[in-house]
């Protein structure tokens, strides 16, 4: 018999997330063999641009693990939009990912509103997408080697 809990719980988290990674491990060549290399833990990769006063006008917040860049946020303010910036963001998080991190690919999901034709123009491409995810929208996950 099992009683269920719907409650947020840290500590449970914490012990199930471990007991996943160890089967998972357990299960996997390839994750044992990240084991003590550069790219078992995953690591932080943030990139901003900052105008003439020191002001936030778009950033890339992502970060790397198993020799991938994994981009989780990319924004540039309106007034500074099709200036080139979202463009050397991307570049320069791919920059530091590949040259620092030794990653080899990319990967992120954008809605189907947002930019799906901007990464594609950054060599992109589409390997799945979610359909009414949220309701209405299309989400695409896209991938380049870098």
């Amino acid at each position: 018999m099992f009683r269920l809990e719907t409650e947020v719980d840290k500590e449970r988290r914490t012990l199930l997330s471990g007991r996943l990674r160890d089967d998972n491990r357990a299960s996997s060549a390839g994750l044992r063999a990240l084991l003590t290399t550069s790219a078992e833990h995953e690591v932080p990769l943030e990139v901003w641009a900052l105008d003439e006063h020191g002001a936030v006008a778009g950033g890339l917040i992502g970060r790397t693990w198993a020799y991938w860049l994994h981009v989780d946020l990319l924004h540039v303010d309106a007034a500074h939009r099709d200036s080139g910036l979202g463009s050397r963001l991307l570049a320069e998080a791919e920059r530091v990912a590949r040259t620092e991190r030794a990653c080899t690919r990319s990967r992120l999901e954008t809605w189907d509103f947002q930019a799906p034709g901007f990464y594609r123009k950054q060599g992109y491409e589409e390997i799945g997408r979610v359909e009414d995810y949220p309701p209405g929208v299309t989400e695409f996950i896209l991938v380049k080697r870098l």
